[in-house]
């Protein structure tokens, strides 16, 4: 299978720097797919799953946040605001934080608030979710 250069960074650090053979990206659309040859392409990331096929077949999966995918010129980069592979997650610490966003969503709080508080119900299920499925 044809491999394209990917680079995935995060403001604290660089998450993969490589050869790779697919790319699985969450958007608002729903998951987003890129392979080797892919047009030229910019889209928004939501919070959800990364995963990506490496260039010796391994896949690799982290959670996202909100960022931004590029593939230009048969090469890839993914920036987003943070990436945490699943053995980096802590899942007692992420169901809490579900659980703090939820009820700030339901105190009924201005609509910044509420928009602020459903992108850390995002963020925090997507953290869960990459958790079990990483075991």
């Amino acid at each position: 299978m044809k491999a394209f250069h990917l680079r995935v960074l995060a403001p604290e650090r660089m998450f993969f720097d490589g050869e790779c053979t697919s790319l699985m990206v969450p958007t608002i659309d729903g998951m987003y797919g890129l392979m080797a040859q892919h047009e030229d392409i910019v889209l928004a990331i939501v919070p959800g799953k990364l995963t990506l096929r490496d260039a010796d077949d391994a896949e690799q999966i982290a959670a996202v946040s909100e960022g931004v995918l590029k593939m230009e010129h048969g090469e890839a980069l993914v920036l987003v605001d943070t990436i945490e592979r699943p053995e980096e997650i802590d899942l007692h610490r992420a169901e809490e934080m579900a659980a703090e966003a939820r009820a700030e969503l339901d105190a009924h709080h201005s609509a910044q608030e509420q928009a602020i508080a459903r992108a850390r119900i995002a963020r925090a299920v997507s953290r869960i979710h990459v958790k079990h499925d990483g075991k």
